[in-house]
């Protein structure tokens, strides 16, 4: 049977002919909604936290932040410089960091020394305004032991150092 229909002559000819209109379909307000559904808006400012108290060493700081709504975030824009009390304080360097998460460590700091943070979320409909500035301060250098100087008797002992640190520091603790 499957030779005989192989050999037979197919005839495709449409019986009728189709009868189509040129039409233009106005798609712009479709294409409006379209979107005004996939933008996004711009992000609101994160809320930077206050330091923690393990956030720090003597040369870097562990600075985070949040978000107070669900908004769409690419990244953040990391901001600081160190504080000054000088009237020429806004010529300080400012450094500027893209981060993803909502935290970073910044190292390569000075000792002692009191860093100034905002932070700013991006995404692509812009960019948001800076979080409030909060001040952060690294830990203090360890101090040098004037060896030359230690004294000793059978109850009591001296020991004398010095701080390396330009910025006073508040307190130290000695340990046996």
């Amino acid at each position: 049977r499957l030779e005989e229909f192989l050999k037979k002559e197919v005839d495709l000819e449409l019986s009728t002919l189709p009868d189509f209109e040129d039409r233009v379909i106005d798609v712009s307000e479709v294409e409006q909604l379209m979107n005004s559904i996939n933008a996004i808006p711009a992000p609101c400012a994160p809320v930077i936290n206050p330091q923690a108290p393990s956030a720090a060493t003597g040369t870097s700081l562990r600075v985070c932040w949040g978000l107070f709504s669900d908004d769409t975030v690419e990244c953040y824009q990391l901001c600081y410089k160190p504080v000054s009390n000088e009237r020429h304080s806004d010529e300080q360097a400012e450094h500027t960091l893209k981060v993803k998460e909502t935290y970073c460590t910044i190292t390569d700091l000075l000792p002692n020394t009191q860093y100034e943070f905002w932070v700013s979320a991006l995404n692509a409909s812009g960019i948001s305004p800076p979080s409030e500035r909060a001040v952060y301060v690294t830990a203090p250098s360890p101090p040098t032991i004037k060896n030359k100087k230690i004294r000793s008797c059978e109850n009591a002992a001296l020991v004398c150092w010095e701080s390396r640190d330009i910025n006073p520091v508040d307190s130290y603790t000695v340990e046996l």
